[in-house]
């Protein structure tokens, strides 16, 4: 396993394995660079699908409250035999409260996701307060933030006694690439997590990047993984088929040159080209 600072997956290497970590700060832990999503996956669906990604080597797994499915990860980690301190796993909360139902399980990431509009800064700090807390009582190994804007960052900058947070976990793909909220994270070693990497599938089929997979002889979701991978984000793709589940962690085994960046970086198109538009204006 290899540790990385968090700018350095930007370089074009194949050099880069599924088990490398990212370095994350005020914190001992580290971060796998590629993670598996849970959005919208729920009850025995999200068992088998979670069962299948650490069965195919992922480490990392991310979940929500929000999401309803931490008790179906939790079972999947039990089942699939891996030594629970061999997995990174991450939830994110909106309520001091929600701590309270989580028993004895410890996360190695907690963010905070309140940051939109009509939940106020007294209610952020308050929220972070309670996380720093949680993380003080062993809890969680590090703490952090999820849908932040560089103003979320700056306020959070007020209160906080743990600063910076050690990642901010935002949609990122080519045509939402929320480009000052990763250039302030960068600047302040705050690890970026990527959600939606794949644009929830509805952009597979654009000329550039079909052009690109077939430049590489690889599926257009490989190509967008490895993007995310080369811009120094950690992918966060989901999928609760095994085969696709499968395909969407090997992607070790190239790399895109410039040019496929710079085309893939072109596609920009600022908020509109989110998929949660409420998340990034």
């Amino acid at each position: 396993m290899t540790q990385l600072n968090h700018r350095a997956t930007s370089a074009t290497t194949t050099s880069l394995g599924a088990q490398d970590c990212l370095t994350l700060q005020n914190t001992t832990a580290t971060i796998p660079l590629l993670g598996f999503g849970t959005y919208k996956i729920r009850g025995q669906t999200c068992t088998t699908a979670v069962l299948a990604a650490l069965l195919a080597g992922y480490s990392h797994i991310d979940s929500a409250a929000l999401y309803r499915n931490e008790v179906c990860v939790y079972e999947a980690i039990e089942q699939s035999g891996v030594p629970r301190e061999a997995i990174f796993l991450t939830t994110k909360v909106g309520s001091p409260r929600r701590m309270a139902g989580q028993g004895d399980v410890y996360q190695d990431v907690v963010e905070t996701v309140d940051r939109i509009a009509g939940v106020d800064g007294d209610y952020r700090q308050r929220l972070w307060a309670a996380m720093e807390m949680v993380k003080r009582k062993g809890r969680a190994k590090s703490i952090g933030v999820s849908n932040f804007r560089v103003r979320h960052l700056e306020e959070l900058k007020e209160y906080a006694t743990e600063w910076p947070p050690s990642a901010n976990q935002i949609e990122l793909h080519p045509w939402c690439q929320q480009r000052d909220v990763v250039t302030y994270c960068q600047d302040h070693g705050i690890v970026i997590e990527a959600y939606s990497p794949l644009a929830t599938g509805t952009r597979l089929n654009d000329p550039e990047v079909q052009r690109v997979a077939s430049k590489h002889n690889k599926t257009p979701a490989k190509i967008l993984i490895r993007y995310s991978l080369q811009k120094g984000w950690i992918p966060l793709p989901k999928s609760s088929n095994p085969g696709r589940i499968q395909e969407n962690i090997m992607v070790f085994d190239f790399a895109l040159d410039l040019d496929d960046m710079m085309a893939l970086d072109a596609l920009d198109e600022g908020p509109a080209g989110a998929v949660f538009r409420m998340n990034v204006d």
